[in-house]
């Protein structure tokens, strides 16, 4: 259903949908016109209430939810009152504070300070906070190899932003201690400061050219140990998931059915990424309410998503929340927004 303008209500409408719809997302429970007659200065009765109620749910912007005699809205409604009528509060000073406290805590790798990110946007939203991480190739500053058996060593990778990877790796038949110094020294000389794909040129180049001081084991050595980080960083989740516990709090407890359905579609990070991915071709906030798209049309759930940018302008990921639509949008939307600010001048 196309969502009309907030123009086409008249005032009155306009009155009793923002009461309805804020009630409601304040409570999780339908609005009754007796409700409204009661916190409102409209000076309608609760049958003049009714009746516009009434036309707002023909206008499909209200429902009537099982045999209540509240309304509450709908995903139509919804979007009109994001788009068009909600009054946005910026985060308080507190809430700011505990992001960037969150997020300049330590100094490990980007990775870390985005998860912190999502750890704090799901504790302020008591949504699922989500961040899609930056895809980007780990710069070499040392590969080196630690000997535990005659057939296998522990490749250690060490990046120029100071993380660093471990992973078991079969040996080549005859490789010794020597050769294995010999592929760390290498590496510091030759192939440091390269991304992975940079680095398996240039050795590819060296060993063409007869430029690789080093024997065939040592090579072939090398050349095990970054295809094993290229691949590995190629199916790389690029999604952090926290809070999925807030999902579950009272008002759910009543519909435990939607509550499963979110978590499921939760697991599915790849497809998320993919939801989220779309976000970052747009310049500013995005909005998916319900099943505006289908990977929640189930379970009928929110996301808030933004775009953050590195220290050149490029959108590199995007962090946001989901939630059940009977979300604070008031609220969270520009929490999210300040997030991916914070994010972005970490970056710069």
């Amino acid at each position: 259903m196309t969502t009309p303008p907030v123009s086409e209500l008249t005032a009155r409408a306009r009155d009793v949908f923002r009461l309805v719809v804020e009630g409601y997302l304040d409570s999780g429970q339908p609005v009754g016109s007796r409700t409204i007659s009661r916190i409102s200065a409209l000076n309608l009765s609760p049958a003049s209430i009714r009746n516009v109620m009434q036309d707002l749910e023909e206008a499909g912007l209200l429902a009537a939810p099982h045999t209540s005699a509240g309304r509450v809205p709908t995903e139509t409604g919804l979007r009109l009152f994001v788009d068009g009528m909600m009054q946005a509060a910026q985060p308080s000073a507190e809430e700011q504070a505990q992001i960037e406290a969150r997020l300049t805590h330590g100094r490990g790798p980007i990775e870390d300070a985005l998860a912190a990110a999502t750890a704090a946007l799901s504790g302020l939203s008591a949504c699922a906070g989500i961040v899609l991480v930056p895809k980007r190739e780990p710069v070499l500053r040392q590969l080196g190899f630690v000997q535990l058996s005659a057939t296998q060593a522990l490749a250690v990778m060490v990046g120029n932003d100071g993380s660093v990877e471990n992973r078991v790796i079969d040996l080549p038949s005859g490789v010794t201690a020597s050769q294995l110094g010999e592929v760390g020294n290498y590496v510091s000389a030759r192939l440091a400061g390269l991304t992975l794909a940079q680095a398996q040129t240039r050795l590819a180049e060296e060993i063409r050219a007869g430029q690789a001081a080093l024997d065939d084991a040592a090579q072939e050595l090398i050349q095990r140990g970054l295809a094993l980080w290229s691949e590995d960083g190629a199916h790389r989740p690029v999604l952090i998931v926290r809070g999925q516990a807030n999902l579950i709090d009272q008002a759910a407890a009543a519909d435990l059915e939607r509550v499963r359905q979110l978590l499921d579609e939760l697991e599915g990070k790849e497809e998320i990424a993919r939801l989220l991915d779309s976000a970052r071709a747009g310049q500013g906030m995005k909005i998916f309410i319900g099943s505006e798209n289908k990977l929640f049309a189930l379970s009928g759930s929110s996301v808030i998503a933004a775009p953050y940018r590195s220290g050149d302008g490029r959108v590199v990921g995007v962090v946001g929340v989901i939630g059940p639509t009977r979300l604070n949008y008031a609220r969270v939307v520009p929490m999210v927004d300040f997030t991916a600010q914070a994010l972005s001048r970490l970056m710069a």
